[in-house]
Parts: structure tokens; sequence; C-alpha cells
């Protein structure tokens, strides 16, 4: 290897193996790499920022503008709206609403699409009387395959267009994934509605009545001149019990006292400890005359004269909550917001709310003043489990929204318009025509994911041009001499989803597919097939909680645990596996 090649090898290892260890975020670790490589000289300077404008970026970001613009329009409620219905079974239900998210994936991207459905899904749940976890996952995954139906459905595709458009002189078009992607599309889901779901463990089957999935760690305060001042904290149990809520311990001057909290005698401005269920922890509460929060929060909250509800989040990767605590954001003094409770997979919380580091998959109890749920909700970049937007859609709008995206596609997929200049059309329009304010335009860009495939093309293009890709296919090749083509395609695919699995499916893509093309051209094939291997399997990251955000969100909602992903994710990649290759050569010949 030369010199320049082992540099590169080196960096790409460090970047795969410190987003594996995911202590400093994605975007970080791709942009110091990129850096590092400039200045150990195998990027050159003039080309260090050339994927920030590469195609590939560009539509990415644009495709979340467009997608929230659909959102906010209300164009998608318009269907959601409609499938409130709990009488289905769970197969039928599956089906309708894995081939709606499926269907709206394609055109949107996959995490917008679980974030409009997963609040029906659990409202369906609730009033079915079903446990949220048999459904939600399976509906994630169908979002996951109708993505790759079409060029835009997933950053995985869009940045397969942009690698072939560079390597090879010419990009695939909007539905040059059609065939194969449908076929994996329809037999994937049609596997997760009829056998898949039952895969998936059943928990807290007798709790499905109540609006959140598990019971919340929370806190209450007694104020001054409460009755129960100079009690035992275990005198309050009885009345505890009559309002389902478990009293864990008790917090005084920032101290916590759990074991031997029974015995302790209250007083003014402790915390009590409890675990309860929003509607449990509002009797208590009542029952008690205690106060949500301590006296300062309190008087920021009726100073703003207003009323007050509990809003139920989840908590995405890369909100504003992740990785912080509520005190550290300034939840309250900013938002006039208390952190009432988490619920994090069934575990207690052992620190103070305010204290505790919030993590991707929680679920939170807000209580927030009334007329600014919505601004603080979109604020905080969390997701309301409750059946409400992060902004009140503008239903006069929706066909025009649909109208303007449907003649850019159409326009596209025609070749009268460059992909990323008819999504730039849409953006325009709907900022013209006031479907999207102007004020909230970079708002709706990912930004992390942006500077990732900006830091991270320029690397995989110097890796292709000092023959790092080549070395690698030979090596692959040499593994796997004498096997038919086909069942080079299935180790490919298989190395792929494994990638996927535990780092960024952009950062796989960057790297795995110039030696797909690479190995078909030693083969002396066509390198289509093997960019559409790649692409597919991309896409698959239904291993884990952490090789896609949308598995991370559904995590805490559905109640699920990390072991529980590849039940149902290690058929479905077979079976994704299974269909996608010989869909492949029967549409991309080699």
């Amino acid at each position: 290897m030369t010199q320049d090649q082992i540099i590169l090898f080196a960096l790409f290892t460090v970047v795969f193996a410190l987003l594996l260890w995911g202590r400093w975020r994605y975007d970080l670790v791709a942009f110091a790499a990129l850096m590092a490589g400039v200045v150990l000289g195998v990027v050159p300077a003039k080309e260090a920022f050339a994927g920030f404008g590469h195609p590939a970026t560009l539509v990415v970001a644009m495709v979340l503008i467009v997608t929230s613009g659909l959102v906010r329009s209300g164009a998608t409620a318009l269907i959601t709206r409609r499938l409130i219905n709990n009488s289905r079974s769970v197969t039928r239900h599956i089906a309708l609403m894995g081939g709606l998210g499926g269907g709206l994936s394609a055109f949107m991207n996959n995490f917008s699409a679980l974030a409009l459905l997963m609040p029906v899904d659990l409202q369906i749940a609730r009033k079915a009387g079903r446990p949220p976890g048999m459904t939600l996952m399976p509906i994630n995954y169908a979002t996951v395959l109708g993505g790759m139906a079409t060029l835009i459905g997933t950053p995985p595709n869009i940045l397969i267009a942009g690698i072939r458009e560079d390597l090879l002189g010419a990009p695939f078009s909007m539905f040059d994934y059609a065939p194969v992607g449908l076929a994996v599309a329809l037999c994937g889901v049609s596997f997760i509605a009829l056998i898949g779901w039952r895969l998936l463990p059943r928990r807290d089957e007798t709790d499905s009545e109540e609006t959140d999935l598990q019971a919340y760690m929370a806190e209450l305060t007694v104020p001054e001149g409460n009755p129960h001042i100079g009690k035992r904290v275990q005198d309050l149990y009885p009345a505890a019990n009559d309002s389902d809520v478990a009293i864990l311990g008790l917090i005084r001057n920032g101290k916590r006292r759990y074991g031997t909290a029974a015995h302790v005698e209250i007083e003014a401005h402790d915390a009590l400890v409890l675990e309860a269920t929003p509607a449990a922890l509002e009797d208590f509460r009542n029952a008690m005359a205690l106060n949500f929060a301590d006296e300062r929060r309190e008087e920021l909250l009726k100073a703003e004269g207003r009323g007050l509800q509990l809003v139920e989040v989840v908590v995405p990767r890369n909100s504003r909550l992740d990785g912080k605590t509520a005190q550290a954001v300034g939840l309250d003094w900013r938002r006039r917001t208390v952190l009432m409770g988490i619920s994090r997979e069934g575990r207690r919380i052992t620190q103070q709310m305010r204290r505790t580091v919030i993590r991707p998959g929680d679920i939170l109890l807000l209580l927030v003043p009334q007329e600014t749920a919505t601004s603080v909700i979109g604020w905080l970049g969390v997701l309301p489990l409750a059946d409400r937007g992060l902004a009140v859609a503008d239903n006069r709008k929706s066909w025009l929204a649909i109208g303007i995206f449907a003649t850019a596609l159409l326009a596209a997929s025609l070749g009268l318009v460059y992909l990323p200049v008819a999504l730039g059309l849409v953006v325009v329009g709907f900022v013209i025509t006031r479907i999207l304010p102007l004020a909230e335009l970079y708002s709706q860009v990912d930004w992390p994911v942006v500077v990732l495939l900006g830091s991270m093309i320029p690397l995989g293009s110097a890796l292709e041009s000092v023959g790092g890709s080549r070395l690698m296919a030979e090596a692959m090749l040499g593994l796997a001499a004498d096997l038919p083509v086909w069942v080079i395609l299935a180790l490919l695919m298989a190395l792929t989803m494994t990638l996927t699995d535990v780092l960024n499916n952009n950062a796989t893509v960057v790297v795995v597919a110039p030696v797909a093309i690479q190995m078909a051209q030693t083969l002396g094939v066509s390198p289509d097939p093997f960019l559409m291997a790649v692409a597919v399997s991309a896409s698959c990251a239904f291993l884990t909680p952490i090789g896609d955000e949308a598995n991370t969100l559904i995590l805490g909602p559905g109640g699920y645990r990390f072991g529980d992903y590849w039940r149902l994710g290690l058929p479905l990649e077979l079976i994704v596996i299974a269909v996608a290759i010989p869909s492949i050569l029967m549409f991309w010949p080699l």
C-alpha cells in the first residue's frame, strides 16, 4: 500500500471506531477526519468543502425541508386522520399502516413518515387495548422498506446516484430504484404483517389503556403550610395506593433518600420521588395538595397567566435535550416548562429530574403553558406522543402543497429539470405560498447529517483517487474467488447490512459503493447490480436501535429493549437479501 492509502485507511478506521464508540456526535467525527485529511495532504485543500455543494448533500437537505412543508400544509394529515380504527386485526392494521408508511416514505424522509404515523398507531393501540410494541417496530421497518423505491426515498439512494454520476458519468433517475425496491418492500411488508410482528416479545399487555407506555419517575414538592408537614413518608402510603402511585423516596436539600425515607418526617420544600402514570400523578397531587415544581419554578409558571397542560414527548437523537439535563438546557427559565417525569425502558431514574441526563428514546412528561406547548415542543426538537402536531397545519393549502410537489417530481422524472433544481423550486414555491414560513426554513434541515455528508464525500473521493477502493475490492474478491456472481452480491449485501446496523448508513455508502463499482469492473460485469445491492442493504439497519434514528425514536414508546430488534430484524434482512438478489439480476442484468 502507498503512504496515502495507509493514511486514508487509518482515518476511516478511526472514524468507524469513534462512530461505534458513540462518545462524540457523528458530524464532529466526520468533520474532524476531513480536516485531518487536509492537514495530512491526502485531501486537496481546494476540494475539502466540495462535499457541501455535492448534489447528494443538497438533495438530502431539501427533501427534509419539503417534508416539513407537506406536514405543515396538512397534506399528510389528510390521510392519517382517516386511520383511527381500533377494530382491525393486528395483521390488517400493520398491512394498512405499513403500506401507507412505505408509500409516504417513497417521497419523504422515512423518519418524518414514522413521526406522522407513530401518534396514530399509539392512539389506535390504546383504543384496541394492546401494547404499542406489537405494531410500532413493524410500521417503522415498513417505512424504511418503502423508501427504497425512489431516488429521494432514503439518503443512501441519493448518495448512490451521486457516486454513480461521479464515477460512471450518469446518476440513477427518480424511479430506477422502483423495480427492485417495490419487490423488496412488497415482500418485506407482507412478511412483517403476516408473521414478523408475532416474533416480538409481548410486554405490559394489561397496562395498555394508559397514554404512556410505562410509569414515569416524577417529583412533587411539599409547599409551605401543607397539612402533611410533620407526618412520616409512610403515612402517605395509603393515599398513594388509592391513587395508584408508588412513593420511592424523598429529596431534601438536594440529597436523595430512598430506603430510609419511609420513617422520615416531611418538611416544607421536600420533594417526593414517585412512580406513576400522568393521570395517577395528577390525582395524587390534588389529593395531597402538592406542587408540580419548587417555588421558583412554580412562580415562573404562574407568571404566564395561562392554563397548564401535561405533554408527553419522545426524545429523538440530536434534539436539544439529547445528552443534556433539563437544568442545563434552562427548560424552566427559558420556556416556562417543567420536566415532570422520565420513562426509560422501565428503569428507575436515581437522580433528581432536572439533573438527569436525558437519552434518545426517553419519554418525557412536561408541564407546559397551554398557549406555548407547540413552540416548546418545536424548540426542544422532540416529538409528541399525543395527537398534536409541532405546528398548526393550514389545511386550506394541502392540495396546493401536493400539486407543487407532484409537478416538480414529474418534471424531474421526465428529465425536464435536474432533481436538485426541482426540489429547490419546491422549496421556493412553499415559501412564496407561505406553506412553510421563511423563519422556519433552515430549522427544518438536519444539519448534523449535512455536515456528515459534506465531510465524508471528499474523504470517499480521496480514497477512490488513491486506489483504496480498488485495493478493498480486490481483497474481497480474493476471499470470494470462484464463487458465482449472485453469491458475491449476497456477501456484499450482508457486509453492507452489518456496517449500517452499527454505523451511519451514509458513511457506509460512501465507503462501500466505490468498492462495489471496483468489484464489478474487476469481474468484467456491469456495476449497476452491485450499486443496487449496496443501495438496498444500506437502508436495512434492522438489528439494533442505533443503526437508524427512527429505530431510536421507537425505543421508548414501544417499550423495546436492545435485544428485541434482531427478533424481527434478522429474518427481515434475510428476506430482503433473498428477494433483492433475483430482482436485481432480473432488472439489472450483468
